[in-house]
């Protein structure tokens, strides 16, 4: 069997920036095994598999150990794929979940805006040590999905050298660290070694829990963020209320061919 694969640099205008995504477009649905064992192959934070609903698509995305319930960048590589060679010229696309979310995203010139759901944090007990797992002590701790680790500076979170056996033994998929940025309104970094993601590039999921709780701190309906990683990435944030935009760039790398 011969599948098309295509790897795009999400939330970057250049390559070798931003977040690279595997995007495989299937026909129908492969056995569970098989793409997880394609995206332990691939090895790269998220692995997108997308099949044709009509004029829409239902989408799934498996880190190299396991699948997760949504994910950002790979869904913007995966509307750049279509958009770009699997049907050039085509402005909109909109996905559906494994959990029932549809999420649309459109194209605006050399960005997409991808409509997410919100998920403000919020206390939550039973965290376990994350000051400890991080190797500093945040100001506040919330969690939705995610753990939320809020510091004072982006200083406190550059310099973040977290024990990943530590951030994996806490109960949630992965730990949002942030704080206000320099030259942007808010910047973070993201870290999933349970999940196979020591440190994620860009990690737009993570902005479904940034967004709202940015837009209310800082009073802000649009906002701009950095993500903190090696990489590095830019998004462009809008909070909806109940859904936020986000919104970057993507640029194409490689097109292959799987062998299975």
């Amino acid at each position: 069997m011969q599948l098309p694969l295509y790897q795009v640099d999400a939330f970057a205008g250049r390559v070798f920036a931003g977040n690279p995504a595997a995007v495989c477009p299937l026909e129908a649905w492969l056995p569970e095994e098989t793409m997880q064992a394609i995206a332990e192959e691939n090895n790269l934070a998220e692995t997108a598999f997308f099949v044709p609903r009509g004029e829409d698509f239902d989408i799934r995305w498996f880190t190299p150990v396991r699948e997760i319930d949504l994910a950002g960048h790979p869904t913007l590589a995966t509307a750049h794929v279509i958009c770009t060679e699997l049907a050039p010229g085509r402005e909109q696309v909109r996905f559906h979940t494994r959990i029932g979310d549809e999420l649309v995203v459109a194209r605006r010139g050399d960005r997409y805006e991808m409509d997410f759901p919100a998920r403000p944090p919020a206390p939550r007990e039973g965290l376990g040590d994350v000051a400890g797992a991080l190797g500093a002590e945040p100001r506040e701790v919330l969690a939705a999905r995610d753990g939320f680790a809020v510091f004072a500076s982006e200083a406190e979170v550059r310099a973040l050298a977290p024990d990943m056996a530590r951030v994996a033994a806490i109960d949630v998929l992965g730990i949002i660290a942030t704080a206000p940025g320099e030259d942007c309104d808010f910047v973070s970094r993201f870290f999933a070694p349970g999940a196979g993601v020591p440190e994620d590039p860009v990690t737009g999921s993570a902005h479904c829990t940034l967004i709202p709780y940015w837009a209310e701190r800082l009073g802000k309906r649009k906002m701009f963020a950095r993500q903190l990683s090696r990489r590095g990435g830019e998004i462009f944030c809008e909070h909806r209320g109940e859904r936020v935009g986000i919104g970057g760039r993507a640029v194409s790398y490689l097109t292959g061919q799987i062998t299975l």
